[in-house]
């Protein structure tokens, strides 16, 4: 699915925008070796200005993850990239974000995939959420207000899980809620501050095959599965 390319952009800021999202997509993800063709082109279409504060919007294309409320985050451009890549999606895929945020990597994934289901545990970001999807005309994306830990069971199984929070183990329910031959991308610690992004395939029934893709930080992920909520929420990225 293509976002629309109307507001929340008046027509006269468009070429710069544009420009501004193809130096993003060329300093920030090639020259770091992001090749995967859908994940650029997703990248190039999606605003992510429309996902950041007002007061956030002449950083939207920076390096870095930006504030969004609720002790949350906007994730750093690259991340994005990078666990989209990681997770080998494919057009007709089904997705479960957990995480939603802003709905930024959310509607990213949407333009290469069938459906993404993303849940935030935050209401506010949930409602600015679906808001701003709506905005861009970014129909195949459903956020849900609840506990992320324990996935969505009803809509299972998916072909991918990304999580944008990092957890201490991989919860049980989003081992079970993968398809066989699905991916999960999560950043995972035993500690808040120790984090590693890994890749999780799915090869059989209790077969699962592991990859390490690098130190992250990312705020923790809190549920029944996941970290109390007492832990520090000060880390580094969100959805």
């Amino acid at each position: 699915m293509n976002v629309a390319q109307g507001p929340p952009f008046p027509a006269a800021d468009m070429d710069e925008e544009q420009e501004l999202r193809e130096n993003m997509v060329q300093r920030q993800l090639v020259a770091r070796g992001v090749r995967d063709p859908a994940v650029l082109g997703a990248m190039r279409r999606v605003p992510r200005s429309a996902f950041v504060p007002d007061e956030s919007r002449a950083l939207a294309y920076d390096d870095r993850a930006l504030p969004i409320g609720c002790g949350q985050t906007i994730s750093q451009p690259y991340i994005v990239a990078l666990m989209a890549q990681a997770a080998s999606m494919r057009p007709g895929d089904r997705v479960l974000e957990i995480g939603a945020g802003s709905g930024y990597a959310a509607a990213v994934m949407a333009q290469i995939v069938g459906k993404v289901d993303a849940i935030e545990r935050h209401e506010r970001l949930a409602i600015r959420a679906r808001e701003t999807l709506r905005s861009i005309g970014c129909g195949n994306v459903a956020i849900h207000v609840g506990d992320g830990t324990l996935g969505l069971p009803e809509k299972a199984p998916f072909d991918v899980i990304v999580a944008a929070a990092a957890g201490p183990i991989v919860p049980p329910s989003w081992r079970e809620q993968l398809a066989v031959g699905g991916r999960l991308v999560m950043p995972l610690g035993d500690r808040p501050a120790v984090q590693r992004l890994v890749r999780i395939t799915r090869r059989g029934i209790a077969e699962y095959e592991q990859l390490d893709l690098g130190m992250v930080a990312f705020v923790p992920l809190i549920g029944a599965q996941g970290w109390q909520d007492d832990e520090d929420d000060d880390q580094a990225h969100g959805g």
